[in-house]
């Protein structure tokens, strides 16, 4: 908040008039608004950056230090993320991810909101707090993703109201409900109406939409989109003036094909997101910070990298306030010892020291922790429950596309048992199983996968995008049973059962998502579930992460949730035989 004492004193640091709270001295200043790096000094006051100069002694501080060279940028933001994907609290996040130069996120909690409505949003903005990271939220468009999903319950117009007002919301999340947008749905375009006339932004989700589908869209005051895989797509985009969301996460990864047009044009308005981060990827590879020394090697030049995660992201989200080192702007600082590999020596937040050598050197707080535990509930289960019954002939089978989100939609030979239609792990299909597990309603969806590659067992996940019933894929009903038994008894995660026993197991207890473990033993528990499942033949790398998108009805081309099996190209139900 701005005081008139506080730009009172920015005003006579800036001039020399007083001592600033800290000079940064021999710094060479990365300069995302004219594109340059050049030596400067920085003061900053009042956690901001008060004035700038050549390293001659213009400005003095009550702290100073010499950088001796080193490159200073603006603090790194991601444009949209799910924390959830993660499966960390926002606090373990915080303190793996500012090391590394990010000090802002924006944030989609729409997995918390479908297990747990308002409250879970509710929960991420609280979560949100003493951190040394602004973790901002837009407000989850479509709970459920589509009608053929059941969460723990739709939210309308009228529940994200109230939290368009709060200080951290800056918007509606990822509108993936295009059907909606362009029949004009009255509940659809409430939303949208509500969110503009607070001033705030509507991020956009539209796979495949072109020509004047794209125009009405836009024109709906949608402003951006992150599902563009094509360079044809992105420059449409651009071209309706529509922000270009570059995504780089653990599935969908879109940066090295999209990163030819941002050469080309420079545009303005495109910037840096990672979507979906599993914390795997996240120890190995990093956050934003990844994207931007991926973009430097394949030949973006280090500035402009750095303005994609920064400056432009800050644009778009009209917090003119950050994401460039100029006066009157939050010190949200990195110091860099090498700028083509953007190699982080140390962090500032809002002038703060926050990270150095790798480490955060203050204690985020966790938050209230309890309030979304306890969120499995599943009718009792009998192996009956589990069987199809079937006939000769071709069956609609699930193909998983490895390392894709996409699925294919296959018609195969269904292999038969006295009358049912069961696993046939020799051709490598498996039965697919999602079960309702927000009001124990006892409904459960049945199909087949193909490209898991297991031969015994079965393995289960509560993630599962976006309503999160579980999800489980298997060779025998008995090991299907007890893994959704597993889940439910540990509050969700992840499961691998064979022959009735638990072989491996990840408990997210927080809405069947996240886990409060820090992110050490979490990473152990994954590695320890995926070298299992590869013992029994699992060909995927990281088998649950494919598992927890077989049910999202809103990516083609074939997906099953708790309602049956969903061609989502056309849109509908289908049966399991025609």
């Amino acid at each position: 908040m701005y005081t008139v004492e506080g730009l009172r004193q920015r005003i006579r640091v800036a001039r020399g008039e007083e001592p600033a709270d800290l000079v940064l001295r021999n710094a060479r200043l990365v300069n995302v608004c004219s594109g340059e790096c050049y030596p400067a000094d920085i003061a900053i006051a009042g956690g901001r950056i008060a004035g700038i100069s050549e390293p001659r002694g213009d400005y003095c501080g009550q702290q100073e230090r010499d950088l001796e060279g080193r490159w200073l940028a603006p603090g790194l933001m991601d444009g949209h993320m799910h924390i959830e994907s993660t499966m960390l609290v926002l606090s373990e996040f915080a303190r793996l991810v500012v090391p590394r130069g990010v000090t802002a996120v924006m944030l989609d909690p729409h997995e918390f909101a479908n297990v747990s409505g308002v409250a879970g949003i509710r929960f991420v903005l609280e979560t949100a707090r003493g951190l040394p990271l602004d973790a901002f939220v837009l407000l989850s468009s479509c709970v459920p993703a589509s009608q053929y999903e059941t969460p723990y319950r739709p939210l309308l117009a009228s529940d994200l109201l109230p939290l368009l007002s709060e200080e951290r919301v800056l918007g509606l999340a990822e509108m993936m409900n295009m059907p909606g947008v362009l029949n004009g749905d009255e509940e659809v375009l409430a939303k949208i109406a509500a969110t503009l006339n607070h001033g705030l932004v509507v991020d956009g989700h539209a796979p495949g939409l072109q020509g004047r589908d794209l125009c009405a869209y836009a024109s709906a005051g949608i402003s951006s989109d992150h599902e563009c895989t094509t360079v044809a797509e992105a420059r449409e985009r651009l071209r309706l003036g529509m922000w270009l969301m570059i995504r780089e996460g653990s599935a969908a990864r879109n940066l090295e094909a999209l990163l030819p047009l941002i050469q080309e044009l420079h545009p303005p308005r495109a910037f840096f997101v990672t979507d979906d981060r599993d914390p795997l990827d996240l120890l190995e590879r990093g956050h934003i910070d990844s994207m931007v020394r991926r973009a430097i090697e394949l030949g973006l030049d280090p500035v402009e990298a750095i303005r994609l995660a920064s400056y432009n992201t800050a644009q778009y989200f009209r917090l003119s306030d950050r994401g460039a080192i100029v006066p009157g702007a939050l010190a949200d600082l990195v110091v860099l010892d090498d700028l083509r590999t953007f190699q982080v020596e140390s962090v500032y937040k809002s002038g703060q020291l926050v990270a150095q050598g790798g480490r955060l050197l203050i204690e985020p707080e966790a938050g209230q922790l309890q309030d979304l535990s306890n969120t499995i509930r599943i009718a009792a289960l009998r192996e009956e429950d589990l069987r199809i019954t079937g006939r000769p002939g071709p069956v609609a089978v699930i193909g998983i596309e490895p390392g894709q989100i996409v699925t294919r939609h296959l018609q195969l030979e269904a292999s038969l048992h006295d009358g049912e239609i069961v696993a046939d792990p020799e051709r490598d299909l498996l039965k697919l199983v999602v079960i309702e597990r927000h009001h124990a309603s006892g409904r459960i969806g049945l199909g087949l996968v193909q490209g898991l590659g297991l031969k015994r067992g079965a393995l289960a996940s509560s993630v599962a995008h976006d309503a999160h019933n579980l999800v489980i894929a298997g060779v025998s009903d008995h090991d299907i049973l007890k893994a959704a038994q597993a889940l439910a008894a540990m509050g969700g995660g992840f499961a691998l059962v064979v022959d009735g026993e638990l072989r491996a197991s990840v408990p997210l207890p927080l809405a069947g998502l996240v886990s409060a473990a820090p992110i050490s033993e979490l990473v152990a528990r994954l590695r320890a579930l995926d070298e299992a499942a590869a013992t029994l033949g699992c060909t995927l790398e990281h088998p649950c992460m494919t598992l927890s998108f077989l049910s999202l009805s809103v990516i083609p081309a074939l997906k099953l949730t708790d309602q049956g099996l969903i061609d989502v190209e056309r849109f509908a139900r289908v049966p399991l035989q025609s």
